[in-house]
């Protein structure tokens, strides 16, 4: 895996011109999310663990949407490779299909029974009220948002990654500026609280789906759209697109949902309201400084499902996903470095007291901070391999096992059980569920090495 020292420089120009973009995209949206997550918690405590146990069953409906993009952009990253572009639309279109239909399907069910969805996320009464008053608002937003990942998704995975840079940012810029006028009643505006939150999040997101249709139907000529194809997909690419998208989904959403289990678990806790806050804001820290694997992790399923589509034999393939885990483990390996030390230099005397966390609540984000940090070259290589090399190369059933199993046999019962009938420290029941990524490394590793991860799943069309 250290080959990739050894690659030239057209290697490390191609990897930076696709990963730089998405780095400054998540580098942006994590860091104004952070703005976010401070202005609301500058409003309390409770406020500020409602809103986060209210995104819960958001995150789970946008997982499902981005399986859908994820199990495109496994057929478009390949098609990219033979440049057919009119294949491409129609997989836009079928993931679109059902992206927009089911976020459509949640968002109504979450407006019409907020304190159904709600009740599920949290037993603290105070902690309901906030998600509940939050989630009605907020809800349609995130049907708006499916559309728009659906065709920033696409650019991304045919080498042009900048579109969603300056879509996205833009849209987090509004949404933060927008919270400062709502939930704190800048400019002549009333003060609404948790409700200015949501309905700043909705407009940005309205500005956000006009700006990606206008761009789509008047500028875009790198994947110029093919209205026949778009709407008119074919049943071909509809079977294909079923055979290698729905592992995708499957994998995404059930992954979602256990993931989701662990700040439901944690909102059951005896001191719930600290560890909910705790784990928002230092997750909101680690998101920022995590923007470069979560990059390379992406690059990676681009340049594999490119290099398969072109045609490359499988040692050429086999090589570039080593190298590409190798530089993964090393950008794992500085970004741990950076949040140790960004934790103790910055965080822990000047961020934590803008959040206005109890000193419980402190302690608890500082821990798992540095509990995380320690376990980054893991995540980075479990990620890389998952979610980039393996499924990029159309391994989508196998990637399914790899990320689902280990979250379902090992982190949600071991979370239930330590948390909530042991009742044990957060500090032991965190550390216990981030030993998770040993299970991932080893079985990722196995299945890299045994290079039946690697198809060809484009078809060639008269």
């Amino acid at each position: 895996m250290l080959h990739f020292l050894r690659r030239g420089r057209s290697f490390y120009k191609n990897l930076a011109a696709l990963a730089l973009p998405l780095v400054m995209q998540n580098l942006i949206n994590s860091a104004l999310a952070l703005v976010d997550t401070a202005m609301v918690g500058m409003l309390g405590q409770n406020e500020l663990a409602g809103v986060s146990l209210a995104n819960t069953p958001f995150f789970v409906a946008m997982l499902f949407v981005f399986g859908l993009q994820s199990g495109g952009s496994v057929m478009m990253s390949q098609y990219w490779g033979k440049r057919d572009v009119e294949t491409i639309n129609r997989v836009i279109g079928i993931s679109m299909y059902f992206a927009g239909t089911l976020s459509f399907l949640f968002a109504m069910v979450i407006t019409l029974f907020p304190e159904f969805v709600m009740s599920f996320t949290t037993n603290n009464p105070v902690l309901l009220d906030v998600a509940v008053r939050y989630g009605r608002i907020v809800a349609l937003s995130y049907f708006l948002n499916s559309v728009c990942m659906v065709y920033v998704g696409a650019h991304r995975s045919t080498e042009n990654p900048k579109l969603g840079m300056f879509i996205l940012a833009g849209s987090m810029l509004l949404n933060t500026f927008l919270n400062w006028v709502l939930i704190f009643g800048k400019l002549g505006f009333p003060a609404l609280g948790v409700e200015g939150a949501a309905i700043a999040t909705l407009i940005s997101r309205i500005f956000e789906l006009l700006v990606t249709i206008v761009y789509a139907v008047f500028i875009d000529k790198h994947l110029k759209i093919i209205p026949k194809a778009l709407f008119v997909p074919g049943k071909e690419v509809l079977k294909d697109f079923i055979k290698y998208a729905t592992p995708v989904v499957l994998n995404e959403t059930l992954w979602g949902i256990g993931f989701s289990m662990i700040p439901v678990i944690y909102g059951h806790m005896e001191n719930s309201a600290d560890v909910v806050a705790a784990s928002s804001v230092s997750g909101n820290i680690e998101r920022i400084i995590t923007v470069a694997t979560f990059a390379i992790a992406n690059v990676s399923a681009i340049c594999i499902g490119k290099e398969i589509g072109s045609g490359a034999d499988s040692d050429e393939v086999q090589r570039l996903g080593g190298d590409l885990l190798g530089l993964s483990m090393l950008i794992g390996l500085i970004s741990g470095i950076l949040l140790v030390a960004i934790t103790f230099l910055v965080v822990d005397p000047y961020v934590y007291d803008i959040f206005d966390l109890s000193a419980e609540a402190r302690r608890i984000a500082k821990m798992m901070s540095l509990v995380i940090s320690c376990f980054l070259v893991l995540r980075s290589f479990n990620g890389t391999n998952i979610v980039g090399v393996l499924r990029g190369g159309g391994d989508v059933k196998v990637c399914m096992l790899l990320d689902v199993l280990p979250l379902y046999l090992y982190r949600v019962p071991v979370a239930a059980l330590t948390a909530l009938v042991l009742k044990w420290d957060i500090t032991w029941v965190y550390l216990l569920l981030t030993c998770e990524e040993f299970i991932k490394f080893f079985t990722g590793v196995l299945r890299y090495r045994s290079k039946k991860w690697i198809n060809n799943i484009t078809r060639d069309f008269a």
